[in-house]
């Protein structure tokens, strides 16, 4: 896969580049950590510049962002709730679990959108749950974009830096993927247990 992206940015600069970003969003498989470090690198090596690197991926990052927050919002939490009415007897849910954690999207949403735009996989799929708890689009749109930025001028540096070694980034990229999935296990199974507790709690009570 990695072949076949950078043969694309190769040949069609900024927009192969927009355009992998775009599916990158959308088709989370495909990594910006190779995207980014190789434009930054392709800024070195050919007529593109830091800056227009900088826009063209990040409004494909933004394009792919709002595609998946399009289909949060057309998955909606009332839908959700339907789906809960009739299975959620099955999988343990109830219409009360899904109004906190919409309620808790509200109120930490924006600042969730924030980081986890700079988190693999995650900052794609991230933009689903914000449509779903129909957050503010302008809002959504510039919490989405200042992650972006920032994540992309840090890829992209790196890939100019480096050069024709930009290629070492993936071996620390994978690290720093492992620690992040590690701790997002981990959190979810400690609010998995807090919430078993609480439930058996409630039933004693």
């Amino acid at each position: 896969m990695q072949e076949w992206v950078t043969d694309i940015m190769e040949q069609f600069g900024y927009i192969g580049i927009l355009f992998m970003m775009a599916l990158e969003n959308v088709f989370p498989p495909i990594p910006s950590e190779v995207i980014l470090p190789f434009a930054g690198f392709m800024t070195t090596t050919t007529k593109l510049t830091f800056m227009g690197v900088v826009v063209t991926s990040t409004t494909g990052s933004v394009l792919g962002a709002i595609i998946l927050y399009g289909i949060g919002v057309l998955f909606d939490v009332e839908r959700m709730e339907n789906i809960v009415d009739r299975w959620g007897h099955i999988i343990r849910v109830r219409k009360e679990d899904i109004r906190k954690a919409d309620g808790w999207f509200d109120r930490y949403g924006y600042w969730t959108v924030l980081f986890c735009r700079m988190i693999p996989l995650v900052r794609s799929l991230i933009s689903i749950p914000a449509g779903m708890s129909n957050m503010k689009f302008w809002l959504f749109l510039l919490f989405t974009m200042i992650g972006t930025v920032a994540w992309n001028v840090i890829l992209i540096s790196i890939g100019a830096v480096l050069g024709e070694s930009w290629t070492d980034i993936l071996q620390f990229m994978d690290i720093y993927s492992t620690i992040t999935y590690a701790l997002i296990g981990a959190g979810i199974i400690v609010l998995i247990i807090l919430f078993i507790r609480k439930k058996r709690n409630n039933m004693k009570g």
